[in-house]
């Protein structure tokens, strides 16, 4: 009986490794600097990393399904850009959201048609992309960042009542995310295909159609996100978001997604954003220096795809013996 309860103790402890984590972050932050657990301090942190968090979901999404995403930061400065440069010539927030979603599908339409079609690996065709995105948002703006942006402001820097937009979009997208993973046949098959492709296809799924769709999710998701940065910083930055796309991959794989694929969940993600989102908040209120910020978020992605390959070959031996 008591064997019983240990093995049921372990395997709880297992599934909620990451939450007792970021408890003990919370706990230690806390007691390193007082202006950690203000309000004013928790709501920053939270507008900050529902940006970083939608960025995640789709990186997540991807990466279940064993493709990723590297051209993201540059997507949000291009799609941002076009869509400030909308809002300002009409006024129209509806079309500059509609601009920055239209903008980022297209570009990961064509991510998608290089994994799919050309069998490029994600890693070059994201790359390739990323490059491409960035080149085309400096020229669009002559390298100049777009100022004056009125009303834009509103959603990224707004609040209805205590809680900040950016965080009612994020919840939102989190339980789209949640049902669409779980309940529907799309989000079933990211996993398997994930898992096995092989055998993915042999039993029938269309794999290029599932990973297709994964990109035009991401594209979906990258838009918003886009908006959403633009409106938070005031402006149209054709320089900004450098380096999401890694702060969205360490979010995803701290929050528990296999980088090799087939396993992930969205709370898993909100929970690893908020693990690294905190570690940056503390070392910032401790006037950390940048160098050793880069530092520390390098180690902490080491460590999760280490611990990730660790933890997947074991449990291969354990099934093998």
């Amino acid at each position: 009986m008591n064997s019983g309860k240990n093995i049921d103790i372990k395997k709880l402890i297992s599934k909620y490794s990451i939450i007792i984590v970021l408890l003990a972050i919370m706990i230690v932050c806390t007691i390193a600097n007082r202006s950690f657990l203000t309000a004013n301090n928790l709501i920053n942190v939270c507008r900050q990393q529902s940006v970083i968090i939608i960025i995640a979901f789709g990186e997540m999404a991807l990466i279940i399904c064993g493709q990723l995403d590297l051209s993201c930061g540059s997507v949000i400065a291009l799609a941002g850009c076009l869509s400030v440069s909308t809002y300002k010539s009409t006024q129209s927030m509806l079309l500059a959201f509609a601009v920055a979603i239209m903008v980022s599908i297209l570009v990961n339409f064509l991510n998608g048609v290089m994994v799919t079609k050309f069998k490029t690996p994600a890693f070059i065709a994201t790359l390739a992309t990323q490059t491409m995105a960035r080149g085309a948002a400096l020229y669009i703006t002559n390298g100049q960042n777009i100022y004056e942006i009125g009303n834009y402001t509103k959603v990224g820097q707004g609040s209805l009542g205590p809680i900040p937009i950016p965080v009612i979009f994020m919840a939102v997208i989190f339980a789209v995310m949640a049902y669409m993973m779980r309940n529907t046949r799309w989000g079933r098959s990211t996993f398997a295909v994930g898992g096995n492709a092989e055998a993915a296809n042999a039993s029938g799924i269309n794999t290029q159609m599932v990973i297709m769709k994964a990109y035009l999710l991401n594209g979906v998701l990258i838009g918003i996100a886009a908006v959403l940065f633009m409106s938070r910083v005031n402006g149209g930055l054709p320089a900004g978001a450098s380096g999401y796309e890694m702060d969205g991959l360490t979010a995803t794989i701290v929050g528990g997604t296999s980088f090799t694929g087939g396993i992930g969940t969205p709370w898993g993600t909100v929970v690893g954003a908020f693990v690294v989102g905190f570690l940056g908040n503390i070392m910032n209120l401790m006037s950390i220096d940048s160098y050793i910020q880069q530092i520390v978020r390098g180690a902490i992605i080491a460590f999760a795809v280490i611990w990730d390959i660790y933890s997947k070959s074991r449990q291969t031996y354990k099934k093998g013996k």
